[in-house]
């Protein structure tokens, strides 16, 4: 897969809905709830972050719930990529890039995307032929208003900004000509995933949806 493929596909998914879920899962057992929760409540596209031993597994189960597509998050050795190809990741996202960890996927035919943070690392991936991006970490770098000027010269560059984004300020990220989505935890709160509240998960997602 070729870097240009490679955006082609992610622009793809990361256009099914306005939030990417990134998710830090612990229990494989509520995998598929939770997937579940978060389709019927409009948001397809779920991230689920390399942070856990149980990572690769909740991947496996989540790829089983119709309508949604599963990758998996935080990639940062080629092990992880074919780790989470094996699992069954349709695509991965990184909170930055390497030209190691970028060959992996374009080995696998793994669409990535991979996290820039300054003008200078957003060109470097956009001259290997990156033109879908993360922008991480988002609220730490400047948050919209810093996304927004890096969009000016670089307006052929669209990204999903992931990293203190809440309900508050995604609309900020949205309303930008350059973001395609945004990334965030909240619409799986750890409390409601504890509880078993999958319909208060849905709700969340529904609202996400419309954002």
């Amino acid at each position: 897969m070729t870097p240009e493929s490679a955006s082609i596909e992610a622009e793809k998914i990361f256009a099914l809905a306005p939030v990417i879920p990134v998710l830090v899962v612990k229990d494989p057992a509520i995998a598929q709830p939770l997937a579940k929760a978060l389709v019927a409540g409009g948001l397809p596209a779920l991230e689920v972050t390399l942070r856990t031993p149980a990572a690769l597994e909740v991947i496996t189960e989540m790829a089983k719930v119709e309508g949604g597509v599963v990758g998996a998050g935080t990639l940062l050795t080629p092990k992880d990529v074919t780790d989470a190809v094996a699992a069954g990741a349709k695509f991965g996202v990184s909170p930055g890039a390497t030209d190691i960890l970028l060959t992996a996927c374009e080995a696998a035919d793994l669409p990535v995307l991979p996290g820039a943070a300054t003008s200078t690392e957003v060109m470097r991936l956009l001259e290997r032929g990156y033109r879908v991006q993360k922008f991480f970490p988002a609220e730490a770098n400047g948050g919209a208003p810093a996304l927004k000027a890096i969009g000016a010269p670089l307006p052929q560059v669209r990204f999903c900004p992931t990293g203190g984004v809440t309900p508050a300020n995604a609309p900020n990220y949205l309303g930008l000509s350059n973001t395609l989505c945004v990334g965030g935890s909240w619409v799986a709160p750890q409390a409601l995933i504890d509880a078993g509240n999958w319909e208060g998960i849905t709700d969340l997602a529904r609202t996400a949806a419309v954002l």
